[in-house]
């Protein structure tokens, strides 16, 4: 059995019971279930539609995401998840970019390599360099004044660990920002790269080894074989292409609000729904959600 799934923004609900039903009745699937009123709704059916990515593109004009899963074994043990554009709003390194005074030129190379048209490892190492000279208490500032958390996030997080789910927080990004936004939500632990600190400044590197794609794949395999579990147990979440690898080994890869190319590859997309999606993804109604601490 595959469990349909019908999402959209809680921050601005358009999801219609008329289409609920509409596409049940369509596909033959079973009852409706809402899992929160105008925002999220599942149906199971049999088989897999043919018309899938028709319907697929006929909803995305209505705000509304579709995702089609198996039933069993929807619930994840871990959650695994990126930091920029996913867990938070903004890419870091942009941040201080502009606080150097080079931010569109480095957000430029960002939106490349996210969308997979420059190698990750070289175009981190271009943009770090960018940054060498600035003070290290930017880093304060900008987590202070520039930095703010995905709608949803606090929730996914919680609810995660309070069905003994792990959670951890993998970027392609840096421990000054991964740190700080993972005490934040409540992560167990978070894997970055570390920039290189002389003299309270920034040198314009990056500490070896480079955490691209390849670790976040590594992290995947260490966490689940560190608590007895697999891939299959793992809900993955990114937006950029060096989340494909963990995006496609787990059981679920969410591409959340993701770059072209990433989507073009992402057998599960989301694009209007916030966070709290990958709960109803699991099938979690909104009343079982827990509260962030």
């Amino acid at each position: 059995m595959f469990a349909v799934t019908l999402l959209t923004s809680p921050q601005t609900p358009v999801l219609e019971p008329a289409l609920a039903e509409a596409l049940r009745n369509a596909w033959g699937g079973g009852d409706v279930h809402w899992l929160m009123p105008d925002v999220a709704a599942e149906f199971e059916i049999a088989v897999r539609p043919d018309n899938l990515d028709e319907v697929w593109t006929q909803l995305q004009d209505s705000r509304v995401d579709l995702v089609i899963q198996p039933v069993a074994g929807r619930k994840k043990a871990v959650l695994l998840a990126d930091m920029d554009s996913t867990m938070i709003q903004q890419e870091c390194i942009d941040e201080l970019a502009a606080e150097a005074g080079v931010g569109e030129h480095v957000a430029q190379i960002t939106a490349r390599a996210m969308n997979g048209e420059l190698e990750f490892d070289a175009a981190l190492r271009e943009r770090v360099a960018t940054l060498k000279g600035l003070d290290c208490g930017v880093i304060d500032s900008v987590l202070a004044t520039r930095i703010s958390l995905m709608p949803g996030g606090d929730v996914l997080v919680a609810t995660m660990r309070a069905q003994g789910g792990y959670a951890a927080l993998v970027s392609g990004g840096f421990t000054a920002f991964t740190q700080a936004v993972a005490a934040k939500l409540g992560f167990d632990e978070n894997r970055a790269n570390t920039l290189e600190v002389a003299e309270g400044k920034l040198t314009g590197a990056v500490v070896p080894p480079i955490l691209g794609r390849e670790a976040k794949v590594q992290a995947l395999d260490e966490i689940t074989e560190q608590r007895g579990l697999t891939a299959a147990d793992v809900l993955a979440v990114g937006d950029g292409a060096n989340d494909l690898g963990m995006l496609t080994r787990a059981g679920t890869g969410v591409a959340l609000h993701a770059k072209p190319s990433v989507q073009a590859q992402a057998d599960i997309r989301v694009n209007h729904g916030d966070l709290t999606a990958l709960l109803f993804l699991q099938g979690y109604s909104v009343t079982e959600f827990a509260r962030p601490t």
